[in-house]
């Protein structure tokens, strides 16, 4: 296919994603709104920062007048996954220059990753650079607009309707399609055990945990051949 192809298969497959994505910037931009935020702070901080959990959780310290030190190492703590998401996906952009390689990795996010990871995975013939930068585009307009409505509709939704489901619906939407065999399945039912078991670990720590065990999990079942 031509980049211009892959570029919109990128976009085609980030799709079924999007429904949970745009409450996920709702929430971040309805939080920020409820915590003083101006509407400019809160649509550059979305368009800069791009990831929602390390902003919701900025958003709650900043609103506690915490230390910006400490707002700043949590938010490094939460995105700790991406080093591992850098390292699997790092192997499909080697022929890339350092300059677009810095662009891809401002866009490196949950959704990005597991779409992206799995095409490449399963045609080597998928123009990288097309085809991630259409998942991107996907998930970037759709969250800003999220983020825009929370703005806007933040203070006049009713007391008690949670939206937060989101968060991880937008998981499952991105687990499921990449089970495809036995490490896969084990490395999805291993991590999310241990991550509901590690809730409520210092710093979020939990969430590291599991990603570790999930992996270490597909490893050995892998190597020793178990299910194959």
């Amino acid at each position: 296919m031509s980049q211009r192809e892959d570029f919109v298969a990128g976009v085609w497959d980030t799709c079924p994603t999007l429904p949970a994505n745009i409450p996920f910037g709702f929430v971040v931009g309805a939080a920020a709104v409820q915590a003083g935020f101006s509407g400019v702070q809160i649509v550059a901080m979305s368009a800069t920062v791009f990831g929602g959990a390390s902003q919701l959780a900025a958003i709650d310290l900043l609103a506690s007048n915490a230390p910006l030190a400490v707002v700043a190492l949590t938010a490094v703590v939460v995105n700790l996954r991406y080093t591992m998401y850098s390292a699997a996906i790092a192997p499909h952009f080697r022929r890339l220059s350092e300059r677009w390689r810095l662009v891809c990795a401002q866009f490196l996010l949950d959704t990005t990753f597991a779409i992206a990871i799995t095409e490449f995975e399963r045609n080597e013939d998928t123009d990288r650079l097309a085809y991630y930068f259409g998942t991107a585009a996907a998930v970037y307009v759709t969250y800003l607009a999220g983020t825009v409505a929370g703005v806007v509709f933040g203070n006049r939704m009713p007391d008690g309707l949670q939206l937060d489901f989101a968060v991880p619906l937008l998981f499952l939407a991105l687990l499921v399609p990449s089970i495809s065999d036995e490490p896969t399945a084990v490395a999805a039912t291993v991590g999310g055990f241990v991550a509901v078991v590690a809730v409520g670990a210092p710093m979020n720590l939990g969430i590291i945990v599991a990603g570790l065990s999930g992996v270490t999990a597909a490893v050995l079942v892998s190597e020793t051949g178990v299910g194959q």
